[in-house]
């Protein structure tokens, strides 16, 4: 009886403390002029980071650059050869005589593609193949397009394996999922790839070994959280029986949870694909080339419809890949024995696919039509995107002007005032003081030394102003994103809808929309919110939507036999059930809000981004990467607190 009691005095004294510590933060802030040294750290006394992590990278440069090339060409032997196979003629050199060896010829990749999506998906998908990759050819872009399918073919099965394998460590240990795993995955994405394309390049090199390297450690967190929440979401019940059965841990893990996990692990599989795909315009920075290279041209001129069709080009090849993952890992089926059968019956559309393309390959030589597409036969959009802009801009200008001084002078403005003149003290005490009410003194130490660095390196002010602009467009994109996610759960058709929609959002590269955003809207922070809104709700609806989908059938008939009506339905039983997968969701779209933050800073924002973008500009890798930590730590702090709010939400629901 003592122990229940003590409690409800601790409980019933919360109120009380939150009131002090909120009067505390609003008195700091009331009272700023009065005690500058609580609302912004003093310049004189701000922690010379940058300068260490200088002098730093100026050391690894001098004794270990041996080794990392040395790693670069170890991983360019694969990039070279799908190079050769997919974009650039490779040339040979036998018994003292070279000559070239062809590229696959456009005809006989399509033809092949075609072929695969018949073999996992029928019919239909074939049909989106070859409308997809004919989209490709036909508006010019084939030659771009396998410059970036050749990184992807190495990078996507890279972050697959190695998010996999970490996904399992973190699964089979969760004190190195808490200590190592999820603070590393929390660095990985939400660091700016702009922070490190510094240290990739003095590292690595101006290569696409380079461009590989960033574009793994920005797309394989989604591989590992999803390996994680699959796992811990498979029935205890079948693991023990494949334990009765004799499996090995092995054998279990290989032959049993990974199989059964495979729904979950493919949603892992979606999100690599199309984040790997959503950075090779920042890849073509660093030597990458291909379509974000052209898009990077394109919007360096102002060509909004050279760019959109670039970007468009990125999305239909983040479609077909991912359509045909999807159809191959869902098709399955009870292994057959076919010891006695000749490869030709065991394998047939392998067969055909690799005989159409060593026979259209071989016909490239000899007709230039198979060798390359011709130009005579490609299309182009560019000047009804331009006319559709310009229409736009002078029938709506009016309307689209009011919207957007509204949603500055009386939403916008007034928050980002407020929080970039929030005392840093006040922003700690409130923090920690959260930490502790949901995770203890470890979590409140955590949250405080994390604010205390985002004050104390001098970018305070900067931090609060990210905080702004991140909070405001992660919160609209989960009160969008999480209803739709719910609707599309209800409906097949609805999904059907939506999907192609959300794989636009998230594979066409921001910087493409961007553009005309900022021709209707100008510069500034509202079109800023708006790209960061249309790339962070992807998560939220997919993660939603995959949630709900995967709650048992037996479930959901229970509760209508219990005399549950539909409401009490998802409320009590599908929601709960679901909700590992919708915190998933949250997790991604504020991480994927800070993601945006250096894309932002390009067009008139004044936050971290524009710091880092100034360090990448200068060439300041120590610079950039303590900007880039200060991003990281906020997302890290939005995670560890909403995890510690969603684990004392749902203990209390038992």
């Amino acid at each position: 009886m003592a122990e229940p009691q003590a409690q409800a005095r601790r409980a019933s004294a919360w109120p009380l403390v939150w009131a002090l510590a909120l009067a505390f933060a609003l008195a700091l802030y009331l009272m700023r002029d009065q005690i500058p040294w609580a609302n912004a750290w003093p310049e004189s006394d701000a922690l010379p980071f940058a300068p260490w992590l200088s002098a730093m990278m100026a050391w690894l440069k001098v004794n270990f650059t041996w080794a990392t090339r040395a790693i670069a060409a170890v991983l360019d032997v694969p990039l070279e050869v799908t190079f050769g196979l997919l974009a650039k003629p490779t040339k040979l050199v036998l018994a003292g005589t070279s000559f070239m060896v062809p590229t696959l010829s456009w005809a006989g990749v399509i033809a092949a593609g075609i072929i695969a999506g018949h073999a996992a998906g029928g019919r239909r998908l074939a049909l989106l193949i070859a409308a997809c990759l004919g989209y490709i050819a036909l508006f010019g872009q084939w030659q771009s397009a396998m410059l970036s399918l050749a990184l992807i073919v190495i990078a996507v099965p890279l972050c697959v394996i190695v998010g996999l394998l970490l996904g399992i460590l973190a699964w089979r240990s969760p004190r190195i999922e808490k200590l190592a795993v999820t603070p590393l995955l929390d660095l990985m994405q939400t660091i700016p790839t702009f922070a490190y394309l510094i240290p990739m390049l003095i590292l690595f090199g101006n290569s696409p070994v380079s461009a590989m390297i960033a574009t793994s450690i920005f797309a394989t967190p989604p591989m590992v959280r999803a390996t994680m929440v699959a796992l811990s979401r498979v029935p205890a019940e079948i693991g023990d029986f494949a334990v009765m059965a004799g499996c090995t841990p092995r054998q279990r893990l290989w032959r049993v949870l990974i199989p059964t996990a495979r729904p979950m692990l493919m949603v892992g599989v979606n999100q690599v694909i199309m984040l790997a795909l959503n950075m090779v315009i920042i890849s073509s920075m660093i030597g990458a080339g291909g379509l974000g290279y052209d898009v990077l041209l394109a919007l360096r001129a102002l060509k909004i419809g050279q760019g959109m069709e670039a970007g468009l080009a990125i999305v239909v090849l983040a479609i077909a890949l991912d359509r045909l993952s999807q159809a191959f890992a869902s098709k399955g089926g009870a292994p057959v024995h076919h010891a006695q059968r000749s490869l030709l019956a065991r394998h047939p559309h392998l067969v055909l696919a690799l005989t159409v393309l060593l026979l259209t390959t071989l016909a490239s030589l000899v007709l230039p039509v198979f060798a390359k597409f011709p130009p005579g036969w490609t299309l182009s959009t560019a000047p009804w995107w331009k006319a559709a802009v310009d229409w736009i801009t002078v029938h709506f200008f009016d309307w689209i002007e009011a919207f957007r001084v509204a949603l500055l002078l009386y939403v916008l403005n007034p928050m980002r005032a407020f929080c970039e003149g929030f005392p840093w003290l006040g922003a700690l005490v409130l923090l920690a003081l959260a930490g502790y009410r949901l995770g203890g003194w470890r979590l409140a130490g955590l949250v405080g030394l994390l604010v205390l660095f985002c004050a104390s390196c001098g970018l305070w002010e900067k931090t609060m102003s990210t905080v702004y602009l991140c909070g405001v467009s992660a919160i609209i994109a989960l009160l969008i994103g999480i209803p739709i996610g719910v609707w599309a759960s209800r409906s097949d058709r609805v999904f059907g809808f939506i999907e192609p929609i959300v794989d636009t959002l998230q594979t066409l590269p921001s910087f493409c929309f961007i553009i005309p955003i900022v021709m209707l809207f100008r510069v500034g922070d509202v079109t800023a919110l708006i790209a960061t809104v249309s790339f962070a709700i992807v998560p939220a609806i997919r993660y939603t939507n995959h949630g709900l989908r995967q709650v048992p059938p037996t479930l959901i008939e229970a509760a209508k036999t219990a005399g549950c009506t539909r409401r009490q339905t998802f409320w009590r039983v599908q929601l709960p059930m679901a909700l590992p997968e919708v915190l998933l969701g949250l997790n991604q779209t504020i991480l994927l809000s800070l993601s945006m933050i250096i894309i932002c800073a390009m067009i008139g924002t004044r936050d971290l981004g524009q710091e880092v973008f100034i360090a990448l500009a200068k060439a300041d890798a120590g610079r950039g990467i303590v900007a880039g930590l200060a991003i990281a730590f906020i997302g890290i702090v939005a995670d560890r607190l909403i995890g510690g709010a969603s684990a004392a939400a749902r203990k209390r629901l038992g």
